[in-house]
């Protein structure tokens, strides 16, 4: 039993050694793989870098050109269209003779009042000097003082008459004038509503032409209401100088136009939680009109240094917006960031970055803080 124990022992020994040997050989055999390993790549990425300018702070919303005034010139008589004098399309001034309604009905009437006038004239001439003499006989007690009276009353009626008669030239005389349409505002002209020879009524709806005046022109926009305090703080800061408002293309952002706000109306739309606007713009090279949709900027302020970056830096994530920025050991780096605003392909940032920061705006998402990064500029 006690060789039998010995042989035992040994051959337990020796198993052991064996698995000793076997882990050392395979530790030995890990710590090699491990230094073989190289290090990983460095993430390719494009950056640029935050830089500082001068930024112009503005509200910006959608807007409809509208004329700066709207006429439709309707007949202010009733009679026959007689001569129209104005092409469709044409640019006219205020005054300008559009078209001519038949006046012969009119300058008879007119002609009608004024012989009855110097009819009445007559006649009060005559009353006068009658009464004249009823007073000198009155004096010597020759005549009854009813005739005089009556003498009297008779020249108060025809004076009466007589200012009738010059009311009712004057009346006669406006009438002749509607009798001739002129452009009640300086603008262009539209399609013709009626051609000559029709018989025209001051009651007519649909009238003779439409006049828009295009130079100068407006833009009704709205803007959310919570732009509303931003846009009332700014025309208090600059009492007595409208705020500059840009009109830009929707397709191309191509600025048409730079004008002056004219208005911030007095009530906030509920339905629609926005309020409405109007600016007015020099349009001598007929760059908006009427009914074209175009994008509109409110220049609210201008900040001398403020610290911009692309837009495609900003990222959004559950915390909020922030950004990557490579730090001086070429690793990224996540700030976040609060944007201002959003404009011209670059934000606006008041927190979270310094000028001259090298922040990542493309390869995003292959990154993680600490992550080694290759950075090409952008």
């Amino acid at each position: 039993m006690g060789g039998r124990a010995r042989h035992f022992l040994m051959s337990a020994g020796l198993v052991v050694l064996l698995v000793a040997v076997i882990a050392a050989t395979r530790s030995v055999g890990d710590d090699r793989k491990t230094q073989a390993r190289p290090p990983p790549a460095a993430v390719p990425v494009t950056t640029a870098v935050a830089t500082r300018r001068q930024v112009a702070v503005v509200a910006t919303g959608i807007g409809t050109v509208t004329p700066l005034n709207s006429v439709l010139v309707r007949a202010r008589i009733d009679g026959q269209l007689d001569r129209v004098l104005f092409r469709e399309g044409q640019d006219v001034r205020q005054g300008d003779v559009l078209a001519r309604i038949d006046p012969l009905a009119l300058e008879a009437q007119l002609a009608q009042f004024v012989a009855q006038k110097g009819r009445d004239e007559a006649q009060l001439a005559n009353a006068l000097l009658d009464l004249d003499r009823y007073t000198t006989l009155m004096r010597q007690d020759s005549i009854a003082r009813q005739q005089l009276d009556t003498q009297r009353a008779l020249v108060g009626q025809l004076r009466a008459t007589v200012k009738l008669d010059q009311a009712q030239i004057d009346n006669a005389r406006v009438q002749l004038d509607y009798a001739t349409i002129r452009a009640p505002v300086s603008g262009r002209t539209g399609k013709r509503m009626v051609d000559p020879g029709n018989i025209v009524h001051a009651a007519d709806t649909s009238g003779i032409v439409q006049i828009n005046q295009i130079d100068p022109i407006s833009v009704l926009f709205t803007l959310p209401e919570n732009r509303l305090q931003p846009v009332l703080r700014a025309q208090a800061a600059a009492p007595g100088r409208p705020l500059e408002v840009q009109a830009l293309g929707r397709t191309d952002a191509a600025l048409l136009a730079t004008g002056r706000l004219t208005l911030v109306n007095n009530q906030i739309d509920p339905a629609t939680g926005t309020f409405q606007m109007r600016a007015v713009f020099p349009n001598a090279q007929n760059q908006l009109w009427p009914g074209q949709y175009v994008n509109v900027r409110v220049v609210l302020s201008e900040i001398s240094d403020g610290l911009t970056i692309p837009d495609a830096a900003v990222q959004r994530g559950p915390d909020g917006l922030f950004t990557y920025v490579v730090q001086p050991d070429g690793t990224a780096a996540a700030k976040a960031v609060v944007v201002q605003q959003s404009e011209g392909g670059r934000s606006l940032v008041t927190s979270g970055l310094a000028g001259g920061e090298h922040v990542v705006v493309d390869g995003q998402y292959k990154l993680r803080p600490g992550v080694k990064v290759a950075e090409t500029a952008g």
